[in-house]
C-alpha cells in the first residue's frame, strides 16, 4: 500500500512537472520577440497594442509554422517596434529572418522583398538593399515604397543623382509624408534650406499627430530650424512633439539642444538623462559627454564617453560584422573621437570609407579624424568631398574652415567659418575651442 502512494505520490509530481514545462514553454513560445521595453515607453495604450499584435501574431505563426501572412505581418510588426522603441539590433534581426524564410517559399513575394530591403536599410547594409528592392519593383514598378526605399540607399551610398530620380519617382506616385521627408533631407544637403523646411512641413502636416512617424517628421523639422538658428521655432516643434508624444526622447533630446545653445548646461543635461532614460542611445550619451567638457566636468565626461562606446560596440560586434548585424563604424569613429581614442577612431571611419566613399557625412567624418590626429592635407582631401554637394550644415562649414586655415588657405577657412555662423551662430563651444586664435580673425 505505502508502495502504491509512493508510486501515486511520484506520477502526480511527474504530471504537474510536465504541465508546467508545457505552460512555460508555451509562454516562452508566445511571447518570443518580444522585449519589454523600459521607462515611460512601457507604459500606455500604444505598446499594449503593439505587444497584444505581436503576441496574437506569433501564436499564429506557431500553430501554423507555413503561414507566410503571418510572418510577414510579424515582420512589419517588428519594424515598427524597432522604431517605436529604439531596439533596433533586437528587432531587426528577427524581421529579417521571418522576410527570408518566406522568400524561401515564396521568391517573387512582393510585401517580403519590401520588408527586407527596409531591414537591410536599417541595419547600415545600404549597397545590400538596392538589388533586394530592383527585385521588388520588376514585381511592382508603381511602388512609392520601392523608390523611396532606394532613395535612401542611393543617399547613404553617395549617388545623389539617382537619389533625387528615385525620389522624384516616389513624389510623383504618392505625395506623402514619406515622399516629402526624403525631398527636404535632399535639399537640405543640397543647400536649400527655406526648400527643406518647406517639404517638411509638408510631411508634417500629410501626419496623424501622435504617430512616430509624424513626431519623427516633427522633430526633423524642429532640427532644420534649430541649424538655422532659430530656437524658438525649433523649441516650439520639440515640445510639440512632446504634447503629441508622450516621452518622445528625440524630443527632449532636441530641447537639450536649444538649451546647450543658450547656455543652460544644466537644463540641458536634465533633458538628455530623460531621453537616455526612455532610450540608451549613443547620440545622446555623446551630447552629454559634450556638455560635461563645456561644464568643466572631466571625470563625468570620460565615463560618457565610454559609455557611448560601450553602446555601439554592442550593436556593432567587430569590427568585420555578421551579415545580419549593423554596421555602426561611422557612429563609432564619432564615438572614440569623443572618448579622445583617434586611431581607433581613424580605424572605424576608414571601414566606413571603404563602404561609401561617395557619402559625404562618412567623407566629414573621415575629415575630422585626420584634423584631430593633425593630417591636414588628407583632412582636406576628404573635406572636399563633404563640401560636393553644397551643404549649409554649420557644423559641416565650421570644421572645413578650421581645416582649409590648417593646410594655409586662410582666406578660403574664414569664408567657410563666416559661411557657418551667417547660417546659425550657435557653433558649439567645443568646435570653436578648437582654434580661438583663428576664429578670433575671422
Amino acid at each position: 500500500m505505502k508502495k502504491n502512494y509512493t508510486y501515486t505520490i511520484l506520477f502526480s509530481v511527474f504530471i504537474l512537472f510536465s504541465l508546467a514545462i508545457l505552460f512555460f514553454r508555451k509562454g516562452e513560445n508566445v511571447s518570443y520577440g518580444i522585449q519589454l521595453r523600459q521607462g515611460p515607453s512601457a507604459t500606455g495604450k500604444e505598446w499594449v497594442d503593439a505587444k497584444t499584435a505581436m503576441g496574437n501574431l506569433i501564436e499564429v505563426i506557431r500553430n501554423n509554422p507555413e503561414n507566410t501572412k503571418a510572418k510577414k505581418e510579424l515582420g512589419f510588426a517588428y519594424i515598427q517596434e524597432s522604431r517605436n522603441s529604439g531596439n533596433h539590433s533586437y528587432y531587426d534581426a528577427l524581421a529579417l529572418a521571418l522576410f527570408d524564410e518566406v522568400l524561401k517559399k515564396e521568391s517573387d513575394n512582393y510585401e517580403a522583398m519590401i520588408g527586407k530591403a527596409t531591414v537591410l536599410l536599417s541595419q547600415h547594409h545600404f549597397a545590400d538593399a538596392i538589388p533586394v528592392a530592383n527585385d521588388a519593383l520588376r514585381i511592382n514598378p508603381y511602388s512609392s515604397a520601392v523608390y523611396g526605399i532606394l532613395t535612401d540607399a542611393y543617399l547613404e551610398n553617395g549617388d545623389y543623382k539617382t537619389a533625387i530620380e528615385m525620389a522624384d519617382h516616389m513624389s510623383a506616385l504618392r505625395p506623402d509624408m514619406r515622399s516629402y521627408s526624403r525631398v527636404s533631407y535632399l535639399r537640405e544637403i543640397h543647400g536649400d534650406y527655406s526648400g527643406a523646411i518647406h517639404a517638411m512641413k509638408l510631411a508634417v502636416d500629410a501626419g496623424y499627430p501622435g504617430m512616430e512617424q509624424t513626431e519623427w517628421s516633427r522633430v526633423q523639422l524642429g532640427k532644420l530650424y534649430e541649424n538655422t538658428g532659430n530656437l524658438l521655432a525649433a523649441s516650439e516643434l520639440y515640445n510639440e512633439a512632446l504634447y503629441f508624444r508622450n516621452a518622445y526622447d528625440p524630443a527632449y533630446a532636441g530641447l537639450a539642444r536649444i538649451e546647450k545653445a543658450k547656455g543652460n548646461y544644466v537644463e540641458a543635461i536634465d533633458y538628455l538623462k530623460k531621453a537616455i532614460s526612455i532610450r540608451s542611445d549613443f547620440s545622446y550619451q555623446m551630447e552629454l559627454t559634450d556638455i560635461y567638457r563645456i561644464s568643466n566636468e572631466p571625470v563625468l565626461a570620460s565615463q560618457s564617453a565610454h559609455k557611448a562606446v560601450e553602446l555601439l560596440a554592442g550593436v556593432s560586434g567587430n569590427e568585420t560584422n555578421a551579415v545580419h548585424g549593423h554596421y555602426a563604424d561611422r557612429e563609432l569613429a564619432l564615438a572614440y573621437l569623443d572618448a579622445y581614442d583617434y586611431n581607433m577612431a581613424l580605424k572605424h571611419a576608414l571601414i566606413e570609407y571603404n563602404r561609401r566613399p561617395n557619402n559625404i557625412d562618412v567623407n566629414q567624418t573621415l575629415a575630422w579624424v585626420n584634423f584631430k590626429l593633425g593630417r591636414y592635407k588628407e583632412a582636406e582631401k576628404y573635406c572636399t568631398i563633404a563640401l560636393k554637394t553644397g551643404s549649409k550644415n554649420p557644423t559641416l562649414n565650421f570644421q572645413a574652415g578650421l581645416i582649409f586655415e590648417k593646410v594655409g588657405d586662410i582666406q578660403k577657412g574664414k569664408m567657410y567659418v563666416n559661411k557657418a555662423i551667417k547660417t546659425s551662430p550657435y557653433i558649439d563651444p567645443l568646435l570653436q575651442w578648437e582654434d580661438v586664435t583663428f576664429f578670433a580673425l575671422r
